[in-house]
């Protein structure tokens, strides 16, 4: 058999074996490929015809590879990986490497928004596009190609590099702590507490002191953690600074530091990424975000 440049099958009809054996069936590949079913067969036959082998054999309401098959699709996915690297380095060197990042609104308005400009003309052919909210997109799946996540960086299925770690103490406007600061370290916790979903903050602060903390009605919840900030401008209460994310407020001197006790924060923000993140648009988009910490 002719196995020529000029004999050789369409690579579309390649990529349609490949998408076969990941799915294990001819009509979830169809699904998946917008095709009908009779073509996702013709496609496979005609691969099969030029092989001269059988590449998959039925199995239940699926199909399953042969042993030839698994050898011959390994080599299949390994080589379209090499042009997918390729495209993605030639598109970064000679247009533009889009890279969709993921992260917390909070994040986001705090810290990400004012470097942004810096993170793209650090590197020119780079653009950002955010996607911001307050879900987890799901990088393994490709929803996003990489993403800001706040935990405690144990997250299956990705990649997880700390990013920023923080440090927790108590701020208010300048009136309430001008009384808060008469006040001892564990009498802080009579005062209204400001606090997003999460309350690991407080807690390990209260911990610190001594105290084990527990809801209370004159606290107040809110859903992020900027529009916490903007509660305890407002005079409403104590929040905690996570700094570096609340130091622009400081430095503005609407909030100001309340006592000098401080703890580490158990959270942190994680760089998220797929397993072996190979892709030059995101690795330059990681590089370019770490150099401005």
């Amino acid at each position: 058999m002719d196995h020529s440049k000029e004999s050789r099958p369409p690579l579309a009809n390649l990529e349609t074996v490949c998408l076969v054996a990941r799915t294990g069936s001819l009509t979830a590949a169809a699904g998946h490929a917008g095709l009908t079913h009779g073509a996702v067969s013709r496609r496979v036959a005609a691969v099969e015809n030029w092989l001269g082998t059988a590449l998959f054999e039925r199995h239940g309401r699926g199909v399953r590879l042969t042993p030839e098959g698994q050898r011959l699709v390994a080599r299949f996915d390994q080589a379209f990986g090499i042009i997918d690297a390729a495209a993605d380095q030639w598109r970064l060197r000679g247009g533009t490497g889009v890279v969709k990042l993921s992260a917390g609104a909070s994040f986001a308005r705090l810290w990400l928004l004012q470097r942004l400009r810096q993170i793209e003309e650090g590197e020119p052919r780079l653009r950002i596009e955010l996607q911001i909210g307050y879900l987890n997109a799901d990088v393994a799946a490709g929803e996003a190609d990489m993403a800001v996540r706040y935990g405690t960086g144990q997250w299956p299925g990705v990649d997880a590099e700390l990013l920023m770690s923080e440090q927790l103490f108590p701020v208010a406007s300048p009136a309430l702590a001008a009384k808060a600061n008469r006040a001892s370290g564990a009498g802080l916790l009579d005062f209204p507490l400001l606090h997003d979903s999460d309350l690991s903050g407080w807690r390990a602060w209260a911990s610190e002191h001594g105290v084990a903390l527990r809801p209370r009605s004159q606290d107040r919840r809110f859903e992020d953690y900027s529009t916490v900030l903007a509660a305890a401008e407002a005079g409403l209460g104590l929040a905690l600074a996570r700094s570096p994310l609340a130091n622009d407020f400081l430095a503005r001197g609407t909030l100001v530091r309340v006592k000098r006790a401080q703890v580490p924060n158990p959270l942190s923000f994680y760089l998220v990424t797929a397993r072996k993140e190979q892709r030059p648009a995101v690795l330059a988009a990681i590089s370019r975000i770490k150099a401005l910490l």
